[in-house]
């Protein structure tokens, strides 16, 4: 057995089900390897793709997504996913083909450093050098990548090490990860400031949940009349009709669901840190005496930047299992505080009534019409992807996610992301729904992966949101430099046309009296085992829905 085979087992020893990679010289024993396991391969059409789905991956199911690339082009392209991991902490292990040993410090063909590229964006970075010790490297960089704060691990494989006899040939079983706990002393210090809050409020974020402890975090929330708002991008851990769902904080957020992080008396964090978006930019719960009681596996708190009353150190999980035997005395009335904190939400995540919708411009559709077609027809555990542009105010304010995971996409704010995240989640579930929500600009750095969806059968509904321009851009240009719009503008490629090249199915939506006919049958080609693309053509001044 060689080095590759080694490697390719241990993988599926450790329980991986999908490897996403652009094939290269350099790791041709892994690529044999896997030919002798049930792991099944997804060959992508660009690294940054396969590493954004990786990096879909590991949220969606919560183990490390695995990526594959070559060295130097390869590694450079599938950087993006290795930071979005990073900033995202999520579970990710890139694996990297590299020159041989003898060819090192020669400034060889596609030599690079590693270490250096990958260092300051990664929690490890581990050169196999010596064959016998392979499996354990992967065994390793599998803990890693989930241990504490999660986060991306990078594996590097030097072309004459995976090519070598692998000695011994016993794998590296999986080590086990470490959850945290809640200690008595830590369900006191809680249970004591629970008792006396009068506005206490769950903020909710990260990784490493599971929709049992998003269940037992609702019914706790909802028992105890306690609002809970979600990070940016993490609106799947409460259900989307709980009382206590009171929406999230950071972009697109209502200014008045913003307030609640500074008007509550007592702040429990669970999964996430407060960072820059949902503090909107360190200016929101910076007060230091402010009680605030962190819940997170990570044992650093990197990001936050508030009080630390208390840092409880468990998962998401650890925490929701505690919550069944915290018992509390009494608690002040929060009654009224938790139905405005619902009020809040609901005003902003109701689709508004069509008397109050934009008024459309020729061969233009109103987002708010094709957004309510759209849900009518969505079974309760729906999935949507998005990634970063005016499209993902769309899905963020009125996507309904009702089960975990619900929704996926990146905190980090990298565009591309929308489409690879689709196939990673419909490969993840491939019995429920998914909705792939884009922009025009978006779209067009990964679509590519198009024909990955289409060859790997997980349909999914593509809707590309077309203002023609890099809209949040512009929005951001006009309120500096009115009126002097430059380096915006777009000028799109027939996207039906592209799409049915690529064998999906796809319609253009431009005229709304076709809105809900086209998005019905859209969704039924979906059903019937089609990838379907809807190509949504909205104006400039109505990329956004209405305040």
């Amino acid at each position: 057995m060689h080095v590759g085979s080694a490697i390719a087992q241990t993988l599926e020893d450790h329980g991986t089900e999908h490897v996403f990679l652009v094939p290269g010289e350099s790791y041709l024993a892994v690529l044999d390897g896997l030919h002798d396991t049930d792991i099944s391969t997804i060959v992508c059409r660009h690294e940054g793709g396969a590493a954004y789905m990786a990096d879909a991956y590991g949220k969606a199911t919560g183990k490390p997504g695995v990526v594959m690339v070559t060295r130097g082009p390869g590694a450079a392209n599938a950087k993006i996913g290795v930071y979005t991991a990073w900033q995202d902490a999520v579970p990710l292990v890139l694996f990297i083909g590299l020159i041989p040993r003898e060819d090192r410090y020669r400034e060889s063909f596609q030599e690079f450093d590693p270490h250096q590229w990958f260092g300051s964006i990664a929690k490890g970075v581990f050169i196999v050098d010596e064959p016998d010790r392979a499996s354990g490297v992967v065994a390793n960089a599998m803990r890693l990548a989930q241990q504490g704060r999660p986060g991306p691990v990078v594996v590097g494989l030097p072309e004459d090490v995976v090519a070598a006899e692998c000695p011994g040939g016993e794998l590296a079983p999986p080590i086990k990860v470490a959850h945290g706990g809640v200690s008595n002393a830590d369900a006191a210090v809680l249970k004591e400031h629970l008792e006396k809050a009068e506005r206490p409020l769950i903020f909710e974020g990260g990784q490493g949940w599971t929709q049992e402890a998003c269940d037992a975090v609702q019914q706790f929330a909802e028992e105890h009349e306690i609002p809970v708002v979600g990070d940016t991008r993490s609106s799947d851990r409460i259900g989307f009709d709980s009382p206590a769902n009171a929406g999230w904080l950071g972009t697109a957020r209502k200014e008045e669901t913003a307030q609640l992080l500074d008007d509550a008396d007592l702040l429990i964090t669970v999964g996430g840190v407060l960072w820059d978006k949902p503090t909107d930019n360190f200016t929101r719960r910076q007060d230091f005496g402010a009680a605030n009681i962190v819940i997170t596996p990570d044992p650093d708190l990197v990001g936050h930047t508030a009080a630390v009353t208390r840092h409880i150190i468990a998962s998401p999980v650890a925490f929701a299992e505690a919550l069944g035997s915290l018992e509390l005395d009494s608690t002040p009335d929060t009654s009224e505080w938790f139905t405005r904190a619902r009020e809040l939400h609901l005003e902003h995540s109701t689709l508004p009534t069509v008397a109050k919708r934009y008024d459309e411009p020729a061969a233009c559709v109103d987002m708010h019409d094709v957004m309510e077609a759209l849900i009518k027809q969505l079974p309760d555990d729906a999935i949507c992807t998005y990634g970063a542009g005016n499209h993902c105010f769309w899905p963020q304010r009125f996507f309904p996610t009702r089960t975990f995971p619900s929704m996926i996409a990146n905190r980090l704010g990298s565009m591309g992301y929308s489409l690879p995240a689709g196939i990673a989640s419909k490969l993840a579930f491939p019995d429920r729904f998914t909705v792939v929500f884009t922009g025009d600009g978006e779209f067009m750095m990964n679509g590519n992966e198009l024909i990955t969806a289409v060859r790997y059968h997980t349909p999914v509904l593509i809707v590309v949101v077309d203002n023609a321009q890099y809209g949040t851009i512009r929005m951001h240009q006009e309120k500096h430099y009115p009126g002097r719009v430059s380096g915006t503008q777009l000028e799109n490629p027939e996207f039906c046309k592209l799409a049915e090249a690529n064998g999906a199915w796809a319609a253009k939506l431009d005229d709304p009296a076709q809105v809900d006919n086209t998005v019905e049958e859209a969704v039924r080609q979906v059903a019937d085992g089609r990838v379907a693309l809807l190509h949504v053509r909205v104006d400039q001044e109505q990329a956004e829905p209405l305040p």
